[in-house]
């Protein structure tokens, strides 16, 4: 409906402009709003006021001299400006009801648009470090991404999901001493473990395994593994991160490549298996694993790193090399190659990002964790660095989610192994209900998640609450069939009988389906979907509480049942959006 109030206006402003009665050169964007008082009409736009001082015209003659030139339609019965300028339009109740229909016909597709026109749009969201098991507040970043990405396919662009595997670096080495530290504790050495080493019980299961499979072949005496090693946090003259990069060295070295590679390769593909299963099993589906190795092999740091040492953006210090992030507004220069040769983590960043660019994107949006906002300005200025179009990359940050049970706040530290698992949330409480409390904030903002709600089978838990409105819908179906009715879908005539309140509240949300996925799309927020479904089933159960859908009138009952069908569908879309099922029963 908007778009084609956006076609009246947009013919008005050129026939006035054929006319001689506004310039021909006009910069413009016709924004069109839904009133909020019926009373002022179904839609509601500020063309004039936004025109007004281009076209050297007070706004309310602007408005004047705009719907006067406005070409005939159907769809709109009256048209009135209201205040200093404002155009508000009648729709005809007619045309409004007309969407029954449109989402008959399009069905799955209702609600889809091509705003996108195909523009190629890459989505990396989670890409957390595989160092252990996905926590809740990496769910928070999946129901997120996978969402923003399935708005968008479905607004007509392009969508490339992945999945970045940091499978190199200091992280991964911590992993892999930790695994082989519980392996010589399975085989019975006497290990002091690390302040600084992983600790879950996932630790203890992957050196099980590595047991298991190679026996003590891999086995080293404790003297020998932890003589001569620096101090660790808490004993005299201690730190604890070098302890643990002494302790890795220490670990290659005794190991070897073969084994060393046996060991990373155990904890880096038990746990990555263990991430790709509970991101599937969550409703998320990626198009690419990326792996970070993979730009090392392929010589994409080093294409990387040479193009910014011939921009001159690149300078040496103590042996190291330093990006000058401090000339495009950073707080200090970074360091991209460490003095033992070494790649740093910002290094592999830079160089990924401009592989994304370099596949061709049109648009890279990340999901990156709030934590990492002071990271973002750095990238861009390595981008801007080299060249790129910084514009093309857009940075989602997310809260992390702050899980309540009981009333009392769960830890979910991956270091010490005190956290809760995206797994073990999706065992409290199931796929929907994480999925859909998930997005019901903006990304930035703060997230309580509260268990006890998302359990709760009552209309304040609205995930419940908007799939009992789509299986009521069902149930009055299966009652239909079971009193021996047969619907028709009603022709424009029967469809005038649905004249009530409940009924035009109902119809007019329909309507608004198609804009609200637009927008949440266009905006990357979620949340917009979620409120408009919540408020939708709330339509819908006030009109069941009110009217009888399966009445003696074939006509009026036929129609009725349509609009509940329609109902059901675009909650079912609204849903499936969102990753989350429309169960018919309950």
């Amino acid at each position: 409906m908007k778009s084609q109030i956006q076609t009246l206006i947009t013919q008005s402003i050129t026939t006035l402009q054929q006319n001689g009665d506004l310039p021909q050169a006009l910069n413009f964007n016709i924004q069109i709003e839904r009133t909020r008082d019926k009373t002022h009409g179904d839609f509601a736009c500020n063309i004039a006021l936004m025109l007004s001082k281009q076209a050297k015209c007070k706004p309310r003659d602007l408005a004047e001299k705009i719907v006067a030139a406005l070409p005939a339609s159907e769809v709109v019965t009256k048209i009135d400006i209201a205040g200093p300028g404002f155009i508000n339009f009648f729709i005809n109740e007619g045309e409004t009801r007309a969407v029954i229909g449109k989402i008959f016909e399009s069905s799955e597709a209702f609600g889809h648009s091509t705003v996108g026109c195909g523009k190629r749009v890459q989505v990396e969201f989670v890409s957390a470090n595989p160092t252990g098991p996905l926590h809740v507040g990496h769910g928070r970043g999946a129901a997120y991404g996978a969402t923003v990405a399935d708005l968008l396919a479905a607004a007509g662009f392009e969508v490339h999901r992945e999945y970045y595997v940091n499978d190199a670096g200091r992280q991964m080495n911590i992993l892999a001493a930790s695994t082989w530290l519980r392996y010589l504790e399975g085989c019975g050495e006497a290990i002091t473990f690390p302040v600084n080493g992983y600790r879950g019980q996932y630790i203890y299961d992957i050196a099980a395994a590595l047991q298991q499979a190679h026996g003590d072949t891999l086995r080293h005496p404790a003297d020998v593994v932890t003589n001569g090693l620096h101090p660790d946090e808490g004993q005299a003259d201690g730190d604890k991160e070098l302890h643990i990069d002494t302790l890795i060295e220490r670990t290659r070295t005794l190991l070897g490549d073969e084994g060393y590679k046996i060991v990373f390769n155990a904890a880096l593909n038990t746990i990555l298996k263990d991430i790709r299963e509970d991101l599937q099993e969550f409703g998320v589906i990626y198009e690419k694993w990326f792996s970070e190795n993979s730009l090392v092999n392929s010589g994409a740091i080093d294409r990387a790193i040479g193009r910014l040492k011939a921009s001159g953006h690149l300078y040496e210090e103590k042996g190291a090399w330093w990006f000058r992030s401090t000339d495009f507004g950073d707080e200090k220069d970074r360091v991209v190659i460490r003095e033992n040769g070494q790649a740093t983590y910002f290094a592999s960043d830079i160089a990924y990002h401009m592989d994304k660019l370099e596949r061709g994107f049109d648009q890279v949006i990340d999901v990156w964790g709030a934590d990492h906002h002071g990271y973002v300005p750095r990238v861009k200025a390595a981008l801007q660095a080299l060249g790129d179009d910084v514009d093309k990359l857009d940075v989602l940050l997310v809260q992390f989610a702050i899980l309540y049970r009981g009333g009392e706040k769960a830890q979910m530290s991956t270091r010490s192994g005190e956290f809760v698992t995206l797994r073990q949330l999706r065992q409290e409480v199931g796929n929907d209900a994480a999925r859909f409390f998930y997005v019901l904030r903006k990304c930035e903002q703060h997230m309580d998640f509260d268990l006890d709600l998302a359990k709760s089978q009552s209309n304040d838990n609205p995930v419940y609450y908007i799939q009992y409105a789509h299986a009521r819908v069902c149930s009055v179906l299966r009652q239909l069939d079971e009193k021996g009715f047969s619907w028709q879908q009603p022709d424009e005539g029967a469809l005038s009988l649905l004249n009530n309140e409940h009924e035009l509240a109902l119809i007019s949300r329909l309507t608004r389906f198609p804009e609200v996925v637009e927008s949440a799309a266009l905006s990357h927020e979620p949340h917009q979907v979620a409120y408009y479904l919540r408020d939708l089933a709330n339509d819908f159960h006030t009109y069941y509480n009110a009217h009888q859908f399966i009445v003696d009138d074939a006509t009026l009952r036929n129609a009725r049942v349509a609009l509940i069908k329609a109902t059901r569908q675009v909650i079912s879309n609204g849903l499936g959006l969102l990753g989350v099922s429309a169960p018919e029963k309950m």
